[in-house]
């Protein structure tokens, strides 16, 4: 139904732990994610504090569904930074939707840094419970 497609996660996974260190206690991709599998669909949940809501793009195009965020540096004039942990610039996470994914009704909610897309699956993909007959034609109970 989903998988994800990065071509450099591995690679830009080691430049993010030799460049920012542990990312949250543990090294890996900024934009983190949670999948649940419903009966009617996929929810995705993506972890982007601090994001402007304006800045976050919900793209779906050609059965691939693309999360993309930007953080923007905030200094003031005449601020110059002491530490910098918290990573800044663009980012983007691309999914594959299996054939079941029904991509025009994909929707997309961000609330208190939690960007939540809710992925509706088609009606033959959904889960149905099949009647068992007997060979006299009469229905039992399953």
């Amino acid at each position: 139904m989903l998988t994800t497609f990065d071509p450099f996660s591995r690679e830009f996974d080691r430049f993010a732990r030799r460049t920012f260190g542990a990312v949250n206690g543990s090294a890996g991709s900024v934009m983190r994610m949670d999948a649940v599998r419903r009966d009617d669909g996929i929810v995705l949940r993506f972890d982007v504090p601090g994001i402007d809501a304006d800045s976050i793009e919900v793209t779906v195009d050609r059965g691939v569904l693309t999360v993309a965020a930007r953080r923007t540096e905030e200094l003031a004039e005449g601020e110059k930074p002491y530490i910098r942990e918290r990573v800044t610039g663009s980012f983007s996470r691309r999914l594959y939707l299996g054939e079941t994914a029904d991509a025009d009704n994909i929707e997309a909610e961000y609330n208190d840094g939690v960007l939540t897309v809710r992925v509706p699956v088609t009606e033959k993909a959904r889960p149905r419970k099949v009647e068992v007959r007997t060979a006299d034609a009469k229905p039992i109970a399953a």
